[in-house]
């Protein structure tokens, strides 16, 4: 048996890419800014809120346009709430 043989019907293609679930992340980013918009000081310590300064454009992409623009501002809204605030 040669090693051809071994892996004869393994396919190289490469595996489609992942999309996550749109419901999930709308879920995830109705947590994320849930939390912020019921705070009244930055609710996370620097690094999640830099995680999540990230993660909600990114995770946002995979939605229609117009509503992953309408979570960015929601978030990036909440931001500037509660940056006023802790100024």
């Amino acid at each position: 048996m040669t090693q051809a043989d071994l892996f004869a019907g393994i396919s190289n293609a490469e595996p489609p890419p992942y999309r996550p679930d749109p419901d999930k992340v709308r879920a995830r980013l109705e947590r994320i800014i849930g939390q912020a918009r019921e705070a009244q000081s930055v609710p996370w310590e620097p690094t999640r809120l830099s995680l999540y300064r990230t993660i909600v454009p990114d995770m946002a992409r995979f939605l229609p346009d117009e509503e992953a623009a309408r979570w960015c501002a929601a978030f990036d809204a909440e931001m500037a709430r509660l940056e006023a605030i802790g100024r």
